[in-house]
């Protein structure tokens, strides 16, 4: 495979990793975590917010599920450069 995938893969990685890495800090807590910090408690009273949380957790499983995808697919070049040298 050439270079350039791997560094597309590599890019990808990063951005997920740092949207990833927001969008589970602002998930209510159930002990009142960082998300109490960025207003959680002042939001979790409206009507709204069980509409507002099913969204976050169905954005948070599928930018998890791409950063899955790109540590695998980074495997697989990387099993295949090493064998292919």
């Amino acid at each position: 495979m050439p270079i350039w995938f791997a560094y597309t893969l590599i890019v990808l990685l990063i951005i997920t990793s740092a949207i990833l890495t927001m969008l589970i800090l602002l998930h209510r807590g159930k002990g009142g975590g960082m998300s109490s910090m960025f207003g959680g408690g002042v939001t979790s009273s409206l009507a709204g917010s069980s509409v507002a949380e099913k969204n976050l957790d169905r954005y948070t499983v599928l930018v998890g599920i791409v950063w899955f995808a790109c540590i695998v697919g980074l495997g697989f070049w990387l099993k295949l450069a090493v064998d292919g040298a």
